[in-house]
């Protein structure tokens, strides 16, 4: 049905025609729903980090990047520019997976030296997540592992290298584990209490997926309201953190087109 595939210029546009190839078993009682947790890793960090200024955006449902880039800039969140966004949101995950300047400049297109002001400048936006930074690089060296907020543990003893290339490596993944690794441990909670919730309910519903923080479930039509109450509710509800869980839920004929 997509002869051009070839031709479709924008990664994301070919990921969304992948997606549409992904349909229900009966495509005439059953339509794909997707309950989407609305940046998890972001928020795992505002509980972690304690970060006033990050904990009051998501508590007032602000969009968290243009947040950042008007703290950033020293401007109103309705002066920010798409490139502006932009910016602040490489700044936003670039926390996440290992602030370096180099890494900074590889996602804007500034210098290495100008990602070192804008990461300086955004740590001390934002100092709780400073804190989070170095406390956690201090307590995985002394422990020898990072953890999620379920316990879950990882070893690492790159922390400790000699060589400069792996001890940073080390530290990156110490900074990065207990926000992905809680982000895995919720949507793992939300499965298993939806799951057992369908089962109590004698559901014909089926969940399917799991995609990073996104699941998919395959809804007998004549369930879908029920289904998007079941979600709503215990999605939100799997862990308790500083800032409330958010899910988007959408539903439709195929992955690739939901609404």
């Amino acid at each position: 049905n997509y002869p051009n595939v070839q031709n479709i210029p924008v990664r994301t546009e070919l990921g969304r025609v992948v997606r549409e190839a992904f349909v229900t078993h009966d495509m005439h009682d059953y339509l794909l729903l997707s309950a989407d947790y609305s940046q998890i890793e972001l928020r795992v960090l505002a509980h972690l980090s304690r970060d006033a200024s990050l904990i009051d955006a998501f508590e007032n449902k602000e969009d968290i990047h243009s947040a950042t880039a008007a703290s950033l800039y020293g401007v109103e969140i309705a002066e920010i520019s798409d490139e502006m966004r932009r910016i602040a949101k490489a700044m936003n995950f670039g926390v996440i997976y290992g602030l370096s300047p180099f890494g900074i400049s590889q996602q804007t297109g500034f210098s290495a030296e100008e990602g070192r002001g804008f990461i300086e400048n955004y740590l001390s936006k934002y100092p709780g997540i400073n804190e989070y930074i170095e406390s956690t690089k201090i307590q995985v060296r002394r422990d020898g592992y990072a953890e999620t907020l379920m316990k879950r543990r990882r070893y690492i003893p790159e922390i400790i290298s000699r060589n400069f290339r792996i001890r940073s490596a080390g530290e990156r993944m110490a900074i990065n584990m207990p926000i992905q690794g809680t982000a895995a441990d919720i949507i793992k909670i939300a499965m298993i209490n939806i799951q057992e919730r369908m089962d109590e309910n004698n559901m014909q519903s089926m969940m399917i997926i799991q995609v990073h923080d996104e699941l998919i479930f395959e809804v007998f039509q004549e369930e879908m309201v029920e289904m998007k109450d079941i979600i709503q509710e215990l999605m939100p509800a799997a862990m308790e953190l500083a800032v409330p869980l958010d899910v988007e839920i959408k539903a439709g004929i195929n992955w690739g087109r939901m609404e």
